[in-house]
């Protein structure tokens, strides 16, 4: 696979203006699909969830699923979206394996939520409004898995296979207006876009929101125009980016494509792209195909979908707490600075430390303990940190231990590798592995002896009054005793021995 040459990131914001737009795509988590009544399931057997509707046979008539009607509107209110009063389906027409009708079902010109907006706060506390031109309700189709060639592509592959069991599940399209002005921070604001959106739905509990299984993937739009210019540039599409990391990355490269072609004085072609995780860097897909070549019209089957005002605001007084209000009253209830909890979010351990205080932390506990060590380890393993199987009540029960002078701090990160490994509970691993704290008075004193005699000079220092240096002796003891001594008592004991108050 050849990568297109690029220009650096800093030159291509020297001279042209980013121009994004996103469409994500959201699967919703109903239990039948959109206009079927298979089952809505992930993972299982290869085409198990389907039925005559979602095999397109001759003569079947689809019916609309009201749950994932509400649910679309659900979405389209907490993106602050207008709810058409009726509107209606339409069928988008194209051929490809995985949809076996021809046609997918879809909302053309009359969408059910309409001219809305996101606020996204970026990491440096910075907010930028993202319009949203519509979000549309339509329904997924199969998989295709192409088997025998390179990276899992159709090019050169022996043959491919299709599932079609995520065909008919229920999706919701959303589709920002362009976005003008970010500059460099593009690919920082993309992230933080899909980001935003996959919270959205995921505190409304419509979508699974994992974007790992495709319940939520982003088509990427960047085209580029040189400085003071207000005519938009060509713009490409990058399909189905199912990542946070990838989006961002995505659109960072396609700026640095697009400067290198505008820079050759060679046109830059109007196509979809394909996301490589592993080059970091897209390839070219098909000519990217205008409304008009997909041929809509009204679907015949289907009658208008009417959502009265009474049942809008009936779905309005069920939803949640918005995320950004969550988050400032967090904020400000667990008393952490602008830097603490942000730096919590972008970890991405906000509800487990919420969680955690639930279950009897204290807030700065929480955020020692998920910041300082789990965080850690979810790095080293580049998993998210939900991921490990640490909860709350693994941290509460390890902190305990800690307060209540059974283990010291050091101990407790022993004990949490021990629950990682799946040892058992905190308590249970204190016991297998012998990790007590040694606070029997007798063994101290005779490590605190032996660490006095093998460092006579250190003994006259602190006589003479630098208590400092206390901390040599201490270390001694500690790791006579394998770190398990009770440093504040072993302290006690060395000053009483030599005389000195503390």
């Amino acid at each position: 696979m050849s990568v297109d040459a690029t220009l650096s990131f800093e030159e291509a914001m020297e001279k042209y203006d980013p121009v994004l737009g996103f469409e994500v795509h959201v699967e919703l988590n109903t239990k039948t699909k959109m206009f079927s009544s298979a089952p809505n399931v992930f993972g299982d057997e290869p085409n198990t969830n389907v039925n005559e509707v979602d095999l397109g046979m001759p003569g079947v008539l689809p019916v609309v699923n009201k749950a994932a009607v509400e649910s679309s509107i659900k979405i389209g209110l907490a993106l602050n979206c207008k709810i058409a009063e009726s509107c209606r389906f339409a069928r988008k027409n194209y051929f490809y394996p995985d949809t076996p009708k021809n046609f997918q079902t879809s909302q053309y010109d009359e969408p059910i939520a309409y001219d809305g907006y996101l606020d996204i706060e970026l990491e440096d506390g910075t907010v930028f409004r993202v319009e949203i031109e519509r979000a549309h309700m339509e329904e997924d189709a199969g998989k295709l898995t192409h088997m025998g060639g390179a990276a899992g592509r159709i090019q050169g592959a022996d043959y491919s296979l299709v599932d079609y069991n995520r065909s008919g599940v229920p999706l919701v399209e959303i589709v920002t207006k362009p976005i003008e002005g970010a500059g460099s921070r593009a690919p920082e604001l993309a992230k933080a876009y899909v980001a935003a959106v996959r919270e959205i739905v995921k505190n409304l509990g419509v979508s699974d929101a994992k974007m790992e299984r495709g319940n939520v993937r982003c088509d990427a739009n960047v085209s580029l125009r040189p400085h003071g210019r207000e005519r938009f540039g060509i713009r490409s599409e990058t399909k189905n980016v199912n990542s946070l990391r990838a989006v961002e990355h995505a659109v960072r490269y396609e700026i640095q494509r697009h400067a290198a072609v505008l820079e050759s004085g060679e046109p830059v072609i109007q196509e979809t792209r394909h996301w490589h995780e592993d080059t970091r860097s897209t390839t070219s897909g098909r000519p990217k195909s205008d409304a008009d070549d997909y041929r809509y019209f009204p679907e015949p089957d289907l009658v208008p979908v009417v959502a009265s005002r009474e049942w809008v605001e009936e779905l309005r007084a069920t939803l949640p707490e918005p995320p950004a209000e969550r988050r400032k009253r967090l904020k400000e209830a667990w008393g952490y600075s602008d830097l603490e909890f942000r730096d919590v979010v972008n970890a991405g351990v906000m509800d487990s430390i919420e969680e955690t205080i639930a279950a009897g932390a204290s807030a700065d506990v929480a955020r020692k303990w998920w910041m300082g060590e789990i965080v850690g380890r979810a790095k080293v393993a580049d998993v998210d940190p939900s991921e490990l199987g640490v909860t709350p009540q693994v941290i509460v029960e390890l902190n305990k231990l800690v307060e209540g002078g059974q283990i010291n701090n050091k101990m407790a990160t022993q004990v949490l590798d021990g629950v990682l490994a799946g040892e058992g509970t905190p308590a249970e691993i204190v016991e297998k592995r012998g990790l007590a704290v040694v606070s029997d008075d007798g063994p101290l004193l005779e490590a605190i002896d032996a660490a006095l005699a093998a460092q006579p000079d250190v003994a006259e220092k602190i006589r003479g009054g630098k208590i400092q240096a206390i901390g040599a002796i201490v270390g001694g003891v500690m790791k006579a005793t394998r770190g398990q001594a009770d440093a504040g008592r072993v302290r006690e004991l060395i000053l009483e021995k030599l005389g000195v108050e503390g």
